[in-house]
């Protein structure tokens, strides 16, 4: 709240600056003239839109379009076209606008501001100026200091929302890629368990068959007998157990190629990459070899990294060669898995569900080992495992390897989406002002025209006005609008009078210069045309 107060002081600040500095001027300038007329009206419009700021910056984060009327309300009150010597608003438009484009979460009520005070600017002009050409030039300013910077403040909260967007889906799939690597550590998990029955059941059951078959052995005594029977039943029942026991972790094994199915304790690496070669992948054995010493677990995982490999490069690089590479040295094995780039594209049923190499990892961590899968350097894919050959387990920390990336989500799709909308936002920024610039040049053909007819001046009422008399007085003689400026060529008008221009119906080239000063004609004349 701090933050957000000083913030708004600064704010305060910034839209009070330019009053300020005009009353200053208008002191100085009046006391240099001896005019005191001009530096009261500035000391007024000062003393009321310096509070009316403050009150507008107050409420600026609540109401954001309600601050914005605050300085388009003292704008207008200024001067009609927003942009004569008094209005010194164009900060206050240009921050409050940008603000609210910023801060407001729909568009529509502040389109409906806009176009309320774009036609509110005609009958403005109409009665107040008694001139049409000030609405073309309220509109330009309400354009360029009011609906750019707004435009730009909704670009801006585009852009902060994508950005917030993107770090909330990036955590989001940061959980849900952890949760998917769970799952496949899980998995992986579980078919070790069914491994390990396949091995431990095996065992019990041989353990078994030699107790029953002790138990009848003649030369035992009932004592012992009974004794070798109890272990024949405790083997069944830890077989069964056990078989109870990974029945529920095992997990359900999908559909996939030929030679993806967990090998058997038995099959070796030579058999895998013959069923793989069989199966019609280009398998090159540069090495194969040191696996005779490698502990149960070791070999498991040897096998695994290769099967999962052997699977991949066919899945998603089929007839592509694939190198094999199996070495063992310094009680370390090494297995490298690489496939060149592919000649076809994989087909479309054999997408990935981006997990089996996650899986994959996790079994060869259990196994003591590290896996690396990524791009190769020549192209392709590269599949490498280093495990000890006495197959020390590790501990269970977190991986060490890391499987590929998550397919494209859903929220992949709104992050997207939401990039999409900003570059819309900032095309808007772009292409509505200029769009609106172009509107006002065409709406100037026909104002020129009805300025044109009702700006004449007749010759017998110009020559009734008597320099002197009131400017009331004057005006309610002249007609409805005056004329769309001097004619070309034209002399410059008198410095320090006001001065309008009529149309002379004979000649609609000429124009009847009226001047202005202190409230009364100061002087009049007949402005010749080019």
């Amino acid at each position: 709240m701090r933050t957000y107060r000083l913030l708004d002081l600064g704010v305060w600040l910034a839209v009070s600056a330019p009053p300020v500095a005009s009353v200053v001027d208008g002191i100085l300038d009046g006391i240099g003239d001896g005019v005191l007329v001009d530096v009261d009206a500035r000391r007024v419009a000062a003393a009321v839109a310096v509070p009316l700021f403050a009150a507008a910056t107050a409420v600026s984060r609540r109401w954001p379009l309600a601050a914005l009327a605050v300085p388009v309300a003292v704008s207008l009150a200024l001067d009609v076209q927003m942009v004569g010597p008094l209005s010194w608003t164009w900060a206050a438009l240009v921050i409050f606008g940008y603000l609210a484009g910023h801060r407001m979460a729909s568009a529509r009520p502040a389109l409906w501001f806009f176009a309320v005070v774009a036609l509110a600017g005609l009958p403005l002009s109409a009665l107040v100026l008694r001139d049409l050409w000030g609405w073309p030039a309220q509109l330009a300013t309400l354009l360029l200091a009011v609906v750019s910077p707004w435009l730009l403040g909704r670009w801006r909260r585009q852009h902060t929302e994508l950005v917030r967007t993107g770090w909330r889906l990036a955590d989001r799939l940061e959980r849900e890629q952890q949760a998917v690597a769970d799952r496949a550590r899980l998995r992986e998990r579980a078919r070790i368990a069914g491994d390990m029955h396949d091995s431990l059941g095996h065992d019990l059951t041989l353990l078994a068959v030699r107790a029953g078959a002790l138990e009848l052995d003649p030369g035992l005594d009932p004592r012992q007998q009974a004794a070798v029977r109890e272990l024949r039943e405790a083997a069944a029942a830890a077989t069964e157990r056990l078989r109870e026991i990974i029945g529920v972790l095992r997990a359900d094994d999908e559909g996939t190629p030929p030679f993806d199915a967990m090998p058997p304790r038995e099959e070796s690496v030579e058999t895998l990459v013959e069923r793989a070669r069989d199966s019609g992948v280009p398998i090159v054995v540069e090495h194969l070899g040191g696996t005779g010493d490698l502990a149960p677990m070791t070999s498991l995982a040897v096998r695994r990294v290769l099967q999962e490999a052997l699977t991949n490069a066919a899945k998603h690089a089929p007839g592509a060669t694939v190198r094999v590479a199996l070495a063992s040295d310094d009680g370390v094995v090494t297995l490298r898995v690489v496939n060149d780039a592919a000649p076809v594209a994989a087909p479309p049923d054999l997408a990935s569900g981006g997990s089996g190499l996650v899986g994959l990892a996790e079994r060869v961590r259990l196994a003591g080992g590290v896996l690396r899968a990524g791009p190769a350097p020549g192209g392709g894919f590269e599949v490498a495992a280093q495990l000890p050959v006495d197959g020390v387990r590790a501990d269970d920390g977190p991986p060490r390897a890391a499987g590929p990336g998550m397919p494209v989500t859903a929220s992949a799709r709104e992050l997207d989406l939401a990039r999409r909308r900003v570059r819309r936002r900032l095309a808007q920024a772009v292409v509505v002002p200029v769009a609106v610039l172009a509107g006002i040049f065409v709406l100037l053909i026909p104002l020129h025209f009805v300025s044109s007819s009702f700006s004449v001046l007749d010759s017998a009422a110009y020559d009734r006005l008597k320099v002197g008399e009131p400017r009331d007085d004057v005006r309610s003689r002249l007609p409805a609008f005056t004329r769309d400026g001097p004619p070309d060529g034209a002399p410059a008008p008198p410095q320090g009078q006001d001065c309008a221009y009529y149309t002379v119906e004979a000649d609609p080239a000429r124009a009847y210069r009226l001047c202005f000063a202190r409230g009364r004609l100061f002087s009049k004349a007949v402005v010749p045309g080019p």
